[in-house]
């Protein structure tokens, strides 16, 4: 900007054309744009020629605070401009701009005034002021205060003071030798810092501006203080409790003293005073600053009252002092419990004690005093007892009630003392209260009857079981003895069947029982116990008999008859479930052991007959067929289901006829065996077969080469007629003969019996049948179709005898194929 300055001016003295001032007035702090003058105007010139010319406007301030507008040739603010930051203190503050325009070229220059508005406040430079007056001094003594500033100028900057109303102080204006004037405080009335330390007062500065701006100082004055009063305590007498017990060191209270001076002044040391007696020195201490009070020493018995004196003293130059009085009062400290003491006691009680019988009597005590020394009984024992006070501190425990051993035989009774005191003390002692057994309980069973059981044929002495009583008594009293009351029973007396251990109460059997003749019977054993006097109960014991198989059925039908087997005719023509005879049998034991069932264990021929297993009845199991024997006999066996289980059988004979004979067969002889076989035995019987099969094809090879070899011819001779040749030529691969024995029967008449011993075959001569009985062919021709044989009739020699129940053997030969 230098520059530009010094070029415009060497510029216009070489042009030499005239220049202009220009001035121009402005409020500081105008706002931005406002129009301060009009420059083109002021120069003669039109606004368009400021842009034709080239027009510049030059400042040597920082900050552009004016410019023009070329549009309008006007002089505005750019920025609102701060008189006193740009003049600060001068009078007058005015800011220079150069303006230069070409063609031709010409330089102009311009000032503005910045004039002075009301904007600034009074202010104290040094803030605000503190003072320290001493209290001694008099009224009239003044203090010199600072001035305020105010950088506005003129009238704007004239200020005058002000204070804040006190009792203590006024405002007047001091001059000095260049004429300025300052304020000065000037004190009024004398201060007491004791009654006001401090005084707070304002100092107003105020200007002579349009509106008037002020501006204040806080003016602290502090009273200093001199030592005038002496320390006071907050009351006149100080009283404190200690317990008897309190240990050294313990703080009974705190002495307060004030002194309202300042420093040293106010500082107090606390100690005994003198007039504290000289015994009562080392029981306390005091210490110097806080005014604790501690013991120091042991303060004595109870129910002691200590007087002393504390001093409190400040530390000015000349110390001030007072006293006070402490009174000290030891009080009792509950620290000893209530003593129990016995001084009857009875080891045990009668459970039949009357209520109110002394127990025990006890005395209590406790060594503290007041309400600490007074002592409170109670007891808790769960039992019929009671506490009764007698006199002063004696107590008696008494029953309240009636006692029971067995239900409860000792008792814990707990004694509690306790005293008055906060908290309180107490002393528990436990008595132990037995209860004594009276015999009062009788012996009682579980039950009033009771049931023994005992397997017959047992032998004398077996254990049939116990009878058992309880006695809740003690000793002698519950000792339980058995006696077998000797009751009636069965015509005979109880005594003859058992026997009852008086002990133990075991019940043993003197004799043996049979099921059958005596099933059971009862009898009473009683209980005594061993008391003074004895108390009994009795119980009713019922004894059964438990039966064993020990008995085997008994067949009551059909029965054998002078050792000859029964006999049951059937007719030829039954059906399938004929009842041929029912078997009738008992058991003289009872439950499963005479639970009877029926089988066939043999029989002629197993499939023609069947039993039923229940009920005994004899059925035929299938038609009869014409093969079928005459007689058949069999063996029916009964059968209980004991165990081990016993059985009877019966054989009966069974005649398969459509007429009853005059003479019935003998069914004793032999057996026709029959019937079904068994797994095991059917193999046997084929293992055997094969055997036998292959031995036999063996033998016939072997003969078969001997044949060949040199024929033989059969030794034996055959009949010659014409049925012999017919069953010859049957026979004729076969030479050889076999033989089988048969048992036949045969009755004609009930009162008769006949027996035939007939050979059945070819005899050795041809006309050899001998005949010892008159027989007709259709006779011998029954006979073989009977006995199974399908032979003619010239084969069969027979020969009968007459007789009454003889057996004959019959011999019948046959002829069988190899």
């Amino acid at each position: 900007m230098v520059g530009w300055r010094v070029v415009v001016l060497c510029l216009w003295v070489s042009c030499g054309s005239a220049a202009r001032q220009l001035e121009y007035s402005v409020l500081e702090e105008t706002e931005r744009g406002v129009a301060v003058g009009n420059v083109s105007a002021d120069l003669g010139l039109s606004a368009a020629a400021l842009s034709l010319r080239n027009f510049r406007f030059l400042s040597s301030h920082r900050d552009p605070y004016f410019g023009v507008d070329l549009a309008s040739g006007s002089l505005v603010v750019l920025e609102p401009a701060d008189r006193e930051r740009l003049c600060e203190t001068k009078a007058v503050c005015v800011l220079t701009y150069e303006l230069v325009l070409e063609d031709p070229l010409e330089l102009h220059t311009m000032r503005v005034h910045v004039v002075d508005t009301n904007d600034n406040s009074p202010v104290f430079p040094a803030g605000d002021v503190q003072l320290h007056i001493p209290e001694f001094l008099m009224p009239g003594a003044r203090f010199t205060l600072p001035n305020a500033q105010d950088t506005d100028e003129g009238s704007n900057g004239v200020l005058s003071y002000s204070l804040s109303p006190s009792q203590h102080f006024r405002l007047i204006m001091g001059s000095r030798v260049d004429g300025s004037e300052y304020p000065e405080l000037v004190l009024e009335k004398a201060l007491d810092r004791e009654q006001r330390a401090t005084h707070q007062l304002v100092l107003t500065a105020r200007d002579s501006g349009q509106p008037a701006r002020s501006g204040d100082a806080q003016v602290t004055i502090t009273v200093v203080d001199t030592n005038d009063n002496a320390p006071v305590f907050e009351r006149t007498v100080y009283r404190a409790s200690v317990p008897e017990t309190a240990p050294n060191g313990t703080v009974l209270l705190r002495v307060q003293a004030s002194d309202p001076d300042e420093g040293s002044n106010g500082e107090i040391r606390y100690s005994l005073s003198n007039g504290t007696r000289a015994s009562l020195r080392h029981h306390f201490d005091v210490h110097p600053r806080s005014g604790e009070v501690r013991v120091a020493a042991s303060l004595g018995p109870p129910e002691t009252l200590l007087e002393a004196y504390i001093e409190a003293r400040d530390e000015g130059t000349f110390g001030l002092a007072s006293t006070v009085k402490l009174l000290v009062e030891v009080t009792d400290v509950n620290d000893h419990a209530p003593e129990v003491n016995f001084l009857t006691l009875s080891s045990s009680v009668s459970e039949d004690a009357a209520p109110g019988t002394v127990i025990a009597l006890l005395s209590l005590r406790d060594e503290d005093l007041g309400p600490n020394g007074k002592v409170i009984c109670s007891m808790s024992s769960g039992g019929p007892f009671k506490l009764k006070a007698s006199f002063d501190n004696y107590y008696s425990l008494l029953t309240d009630g009636p006692l029971d051993r067995e239900q409860v035989s000792e008792y814990q009774v707990l004694i509690t003392a306790s005293d008055g005191g906060s908290p309180p003390l107490s002393t528990r002692r436990t008595l132990t209260v037995s209860v004594a057994d009276v015999n009062d309980n009788s012996p009682s069973f579980a039950q009033p009857q009771q049931e023994l059981f005992v397997a017959e044929n047992n032998g004398p002495g077996a254990s049939l079981g116990r009878v058992f009583a309880q006695d809740p008594d003690l000793g002698k009293n519950g000792l339980v003895f058995y006696e077998l009351l000797d009751m009636i029973s069965e015509r005979q007396t109880a005594s003859s069947f058992v026997a009852v251990e008086s002990a133990s109460g075991a019940i043993t059997a003197k004799t043996s029982f049979d099921f059958e003749r005596l099933r059971g019977f009862h009898f009473q054993v009683e209980a005594r116990d061993g008391g003074i006097p004895p108390r009994s109960a009795t119980v009713t014991v019922n004894l059964f008999v438990v039966d064993r198989n020990d008995n085997a059925p008994v067949i009551l039908f059909p029965v054998p008859r002078n050792g000859s087997v029964p006999v049951e005719i059937v007719p030829r023509s039954a059906r399938s479930g004929h009842l041929v005879t029912k078997v009738v049998a008992e058991d003289a034991d009872s439950g499963s052991n005479a639970w009877l069932s029926y089988r066939i264990s043999q029989a002629s021929d197993s499939s023609l007959f069947r039993i039923s297993a229940s009920m005994g009845e004899l059925r035929t199991a299938r038609l009869i067929l014409p093969t079928d024997a005459v007689k058949q006999r069999l063996v029916v066996v009964v059968q209980d289901r004991g165990d081990p289980s016993l059985s009877s059988s019966v054989t009966l004979g069974i005649l398969l006829s459509n007429s009853a004979p005059q003479i019935l067969p003998d069914f004793e002889d032999t057996w026709e065996t029959g019937g079904h076989l068994s797994t095991q035995n059917l193999y046997l019987v084929i293992a055997l077969a094969c055997i036998s099969f292959l031995f036999l094809g063996c033998l016939l090879f072997f003969v078969c080469i001997k044949v060949n070899q040199s024929p033989v011819r059969c030794s034996q001779s055959c009949c010659r007629s014409p049925e012999e040749l017919r069953y010859g030529r049957k026979m004729a691969s076969n030479p050889c003969m076999t033989s089988a024995t048969i048992d036949v029967t045969t009755v004609e008449r009930l009162s008769q019996t006949y027996h035939y011993r007939a050979s059945l075959g070819l005899g050795s001569h041809n006309n050899s049948l001998l005949f010892r009985g008159e027989y007709s062919a259709a006779d011998l021709r029954n006979l073989a179709t009977g006995v199974g044989l399908n032979l003619p009739i010239s084969c069969i020699h027979i020969r009968n005898r007459k007789g009454d129940h003889i057996n004959v053997n019959a011999m019948v030969s046959k002829f069988f194929g190899i």
